[in-house]
């Protein structure tokens, strides 16, 4: 079966995976598209089966709605590593924040972060940042489908956006911040549809749980 999960803030990917599966009794279970445990939202599960499904679903367009704060980075580029450095944010109005945003809609480069589970010569890229040790990545190629502003104040930016597979937001957040002249890291990350999957249509873990019981299976 394919389920989509909301997942909660704190929970990593693979979490979400090992209470579906305890859950299910599937002894094949799988994810598309992992979620930094920062990050909630849309989070499609797979069993059985249609385990081989999840890679034609992962492939498909991500969005997502970010908080990304100004004036300050971490070292993880959200909320969850420490504040790393702080600077300056240069006078901006919303026509400024849109033209930004908008410039980076079309075919977009990324360097993936340390802090991911991206995987260089077989090692997971967070386990060697936490070694502090940095490695050369290739940048990759992706693209920005559609780019929003919804909100924004002196020192936040509130957007939404729709890309391809493989993008990170935090780093996206990151080179926005850079545009504008200054830095910052998302403190909120809300994904909100996978494909055809939608926010409003997934299940909490705790309701998937009671309707699984419910069940005679």
């Amino acid at each position: 079966m394919i389920y989509s999960i909301y997942k909660p803030v704190g929970w990593t990917s693979f979490d979400v995976v090992k209470k579906i599966k305890g859950i299910t009794r599937e002894s094949k279970v799988g994810h598309a598209g992992t979620l930094d445990p920062f990050a909630e939202g849309v989070l499609i599960i797979g069993t059985g089966k249609d385990t081989k499904k999840l890679s034609d679903i992962s492939s498909t367009a991500k969005s997502y709605r970010a908080t990304l704060k100004l004036g300050e980075t971490t070292e993880t580029l959200d909320n969850e590593g420490p504040i790393i450095k702080t600077n300056d944010i240069p006078d901006f109005d919303k026509l400024k924040v849109e033209k930004v945003l908008l410039s980076f809609k079309g075919n977009y480069i990324q360097t993936p972060p340390m802090f991911s589970a991206k995987r260089v010569n077989g090692v997971r890229l967070y386990k060697l940042a936490r070694k502090n040790i940095k490695v050369s990545r290739e940048p990759i190629q992706l693209e920005i489908l559609d780019i929003t502003l919804n909100n924004c104040t002196d020192n936040e930016i509130d957007f939404s956006v729709t890309c391809s597979k493989g993008t990170y937001i935090r780093v996206l957040g990151q080179d926005i911040a850079i545009k504008l002249k200054t830095i910052g890291y998302l403190t909120k990350l809300v994904r909100i549809k996978v494909g055809p999957y939608m926010v409003d249509d997934s299940t909490s873990i705790k309701s998937f749980e009671e309707e699984w019981k419910s069940i005679d299976h």
